[in-house]
């Protein structure tokens, strides 16, 4: 196939994949908008529809029991290594079609660029039936189950139905007694995931790949700055202990730290007062602090000196403040061996590389845990997601195909690729 031949291939593709995206976008547990959360029954028709697309390809789809749609490509023979390529199925209310469902379709299109060929490894597509957490307010539930990390208490936790994990999952049909049957297969030895950036750094470079380094760390945490209530019309300024004035002071200081050291964010997303009145002085004021970066040291230092300065901030006013930490996720590396060849395989179809960090959390980063994992991501346009205006461009779509089929390539001369003595 000529150069002129491939890129056609890559773009017809491309405008393929797109045109499935929104055919999975239109099953949605909401009229006129997209919301699809863990086993609900819109991700039925998912299955459904992902499973037609994949049989021409000789590849029977099954629903794995917490929802994951997985199906093999084979290689050369059952006992060769596996390569898993996927992302996530469900999607955050009011969403983009793109987040997430991209990466899946985008392994399809891949697979089909093949062309029939068969390589010196195996190719499992996995769709994951939970990343984003809004059901049950904890993610990753998908790719959780392939890593073995499913327990009793994930289980029990329940949606604002009362529902627990477990009665989604046999209101579904499935059986949670076999999910340790969802754990990887012995052969699996990487993980694969293209995924949108859903950031504006890529554009700004303007640059349609992006080879993902590390998963930035996360430490979430909640601040109560606690002063006094009282008349807002007959209390003088200087005789105030006012919390939500104290909490405003912070807030500035959080952004104003982030914008000083180099690729940390911190965002104060929320905020809660007592007793809420427009003519009350605030007595209570609660904040959210959210803190990332991919090296864990800075980020722990910047969470350290934001507690220190709320801390300050608070005796200056005569107030007090107490914290609580909810999330301290360490940031995950992405295996450097895997990079390397999506950095080698964006150059060979003629894009410039940017190696970054990704700022949001992904499945890649859970199976991260027991296999080499990798992500590329795709430029966003405007930086739009998690939104109905996030979009993609046809020819960005296309370079990741291209991208994608050179890496398979590329990876055929791997050993890990190559067959070996099984795992124990």
């Amino acid at each position: 196939m000529t150069l002129t031949q491939k890129t056609a291939n890559a773009t017809r593709l491309a405008e393929l994949a797109i045109a499935r995206c929104r055919a999975l976008a239109s099953f949605s547990e909401d009229m006129g908008s997209l919301r699809r959360t863990f086993l609900s029954l819109p991700m039925r028709d998912v299955h459904r529809e992902i499973a037609a697309w994949l049989a021409p390809l000789s590849m029977n789809a099954r629903v794995d029991a917490v929802g994951n749609l997985r199906a093999v490509y084979p290689g050369a023979d059952s006992s060769v290594p596996r390569l898993l390529l996927g992302s996530h199925l469900d999607t955050v209310p009011n969403a983009g079609i793109y987040d997430g469902m991209l990466g899946v379709v985008l392994a399809i299109s891949i697979l089909e660029g093949l062309e029939g060929r068969h390589l010196p490894y195996s190719i499992e597509l996995v769709g994951f039936s939970e990343e984003e957490g809004v059901r049950f307010g904890i993610p990753f539930i998908g790719s959780r189950a392939l890593a073995g990390r499913i327990d009793d208490e994930l289980l029990s936790k329940q949606d604002s139905a009362g529902i627990s994990v477990r009665k989604a999952i046999e209101l579904f049909g499935l059986n949670p007694g076999e999910i340790p049957d969802a754990v990887i297969d012995k052969n699996a030895c990487a993980y694969l995931e293209f995924h949108i950036e859903q950031g504006p750094v890529l554009e700004s470079l303007g640059r349609p790949l992006g080879v993902v380094e590390a998963i930035a760390g996360q430490t979430r945490m909640d601040f109560l700055f606690t002063g006094r209530a009282n008349h807002a019309g007959t209390t003088p300024m200087n005789l105030r202990f006012d919390a939500m004035a104290g909490a405003a002071e912070w807030i500035v200081v959080v952004e104003r730290t982030a914008r000083t050291i180099p690729g940390l964010v911190a965002t104060v997303g929320a905020v809660e007062t007592r007793p809420g009145a427009t003519n009350v002085i605030a007595s209570e004021a609660r904040v959210s602090l959210d803190v990332r970066n991919a090296k864990d040291g800075l980020r722990n230092r910047a969470v350290e000196q934001l507690t220190r300065d709320a801390q300050e901030i608070a005796r200056a006013r005569g107030l007090s403040v107490s914290s609580n930490v909810r999330m301290n996720q360490p940031a995950v590396p992405m295996d450097a061996t895997l990079s390397s060849q999506i950095e080698g395989a964006v150059r060979e179809v003629g894009c410039e590389p940017h190696r970054m960090a990704s700022g949001a959390g992904h499945d890649a980063m859970i199976l991260a845990e027991k296999i080499p994992s990798a992500m590329i991501f795709l430029r966003t346009p405007n930086g739009i997601s998690h939104d109905p205006a996030e979009s993609v461009l046809v020819d960005d779509v296309a370079k990741a195909i291209e991208c994608g089929l050179q890496l398979l390539d590329q990876l055929s001369s791997q050993p890990l690729f190559h067959p070996r003595t099984p795992r124990a």
